[in-house]
């Protein structure tokens, strides 16, 4: 299964970055930079993919997972 998500990033009025994945809900993290708030933003979702595999709530096969900046 191939999985494939969009990172939108957006650049605040303080200078820091947020970084979102809309398509898992609450996956958004802010970083100083922008590489550090992709980094961040991938890191989590990993996480939240990793949760929903152990608790059976995706299917048990491989996965190719693959992010791009929007």
């Amino acid at each position: 299964m191939s999985l494939s998500y969009r990172i939108d990033l957006e650049r605040e009025d303080d200078g820091r970055w947020i970084g979102e994945i809309a398509d898992l809900p609450g996956v958004l993290c802010y970083g100083a930079t922008r590489d550090e708030a992709v980094a961040r933003v991938q890191a989590l979702a990993l996480r939240v993919l990793a949760e929903r595999l152990e608790h059976a709530e995706a299917p048990a096969e491989l996965l190719d997972v693959s992010f791009r900046a929007g």
